[in-house]
């Protein structure tokens, strides 16, 4: 999902451990598809259920993952989405119907015993729900984790509070932050660890990577309209695909020639319904708010009450995630669950 650089901008690797002491304002949609991607079973693809037969998979990763972000000192705020720009609408629908056929194929892989294919189809047939929505932000507030809802893009919104210096600091595994003007990204904040390669018996560590504006566009030696541009030519959530046969290395080539927007659009065939200069302007100037971050308290028996009776979560490692919580919260170490002081 949206913009790829990732064969223009390298981030660097860190730990979190580097990120101590720091607010990160997370992506919400983009974290909790990540988790009902990742968080399955290894052989069949299946995601987390409860008894109910309910899917549980994103709620797993935000009870531990976060829980693990926290521990190393991290305050996270998670910002979920609002409504999309009207131009998205045809995006959303496509997603939509690719996630239909991808559920398709992952039950027809595993009836066939295919498990490799079964389990990649899988990943790819993710859906986030309304109600798989609302019982995030809920866990969240139990959790007493802090979260804003943006008036439309989280991404943009994310950007906009690390600008205004409330959070250090936007987190998405999507380079639309960038684009957006965040001066500070992170990736990957959410799921390292050990990863399996697709169709590999070989694993992969995952660490953090950050990412600066201000470095990328020295580097390259262009401003941030013209990373805007290279986006569009590319490909975003707006404009899927991008102009027909301009990958990335040609995108960088053409806007240092041209330039400008007029000035590269004469020289290819636009060929989407909405106009490149609306995609340039809802980059640059998207909806987004000054909004208050609330700050959550802990509440340890409402979270047993929803994990554990609800949802079936074990007990035990429940109990010792509110463990965790409190004593960072009683030692200090995390400032959203304390002073809530900083950036």
């Amino acid at each position: 999902m949206g913009v790829n650089l990732s064969s223009l901008i390298q981030g660097n690797k860190i730990e979190l451990e580097d990120l101590k002491g720091k607010k990160i304002a997370i992506d919400a949609f983009n974290t909790l598809y990540q988790f009902l991607s990742i968080i399955r079973d290894r052989m069949t693809g299946e995601p987390l259920r409860d008894s109910q037969g309910r899917i549980t998979s994103h709620l797993s990763g935000l009870l531990y993952r976060t829980t693990n972000l926290i521990e190393n000192g991290i305050t996270p705020i998670f910002v979920f989405d609002g409504e999309p720009p009207v131009f998205k609408k045809k995006t959303v629908e496509e997603r939509q119907k690719a996630r239909e056929e991808a559920e398709i194929r992952w039950k027809q892989a595993l009836e066939a015993g295919r498990y490799e294919e079964a389990r990649i189809a899988a990943t790819a047939s993710a859906k986030l729900t309304d109600e798989m929505i609302e019982e995030s932000k809920k866990l969240l507030e139990y959790m007493g984790v802090s979260y804003v809802q943006a008036p439309s893009e989280g991404e943009a919104q994310a950007a906009y509070m690390t600008r205004k210096g409330l959070v250090y600091a936007s987190c998405s595994q999507d380079w639309d932050s960038l684009l957006f003007g965040t001066p500070t990204m992170v990736k990957n904040l959410a799921i390292t660890g050990k990863r399996k390669l697709p169709r590999k018996e070989k694993y992969i560590e995952i660490k953090p990577e950050i990412i600066r504006l201000d470095e990328v566009l020295k580097e390259l030696g262009i401003t941030l309209d013209q990373l805007i541009i290279i986006g569009i030519l590319t490909g975003t959530d707006y404009n899927p695909g991008g102009v027909e046969g301009v990958g990335v290395k040609t995108a960088f080539k053409i806007v240092k020639e041209k330039k400008t927007l007029d000035a590269v659009m004469q020289t290819v065939k636009w060929n989407f319904d909405t106009k490149p200069e609306e995609i340039f302007e809802f980059f640059k100037n998207p909806p987004v708010e000054d909004v208050e971050i609330k700050k959550n308290e802990l509440q340890p028996e409402k979270l047993r009450e929803m994990m554990v009776e609800e949802h079936n979560f074990s007990e035990e490692r429940v109990n010792k995630v509110i463990e965790k919580l409190q004593n960072v919260k009683k030692s200090g170490q995390q400032t959203g669950l304390g002073a809530f002081l900083g950036s």
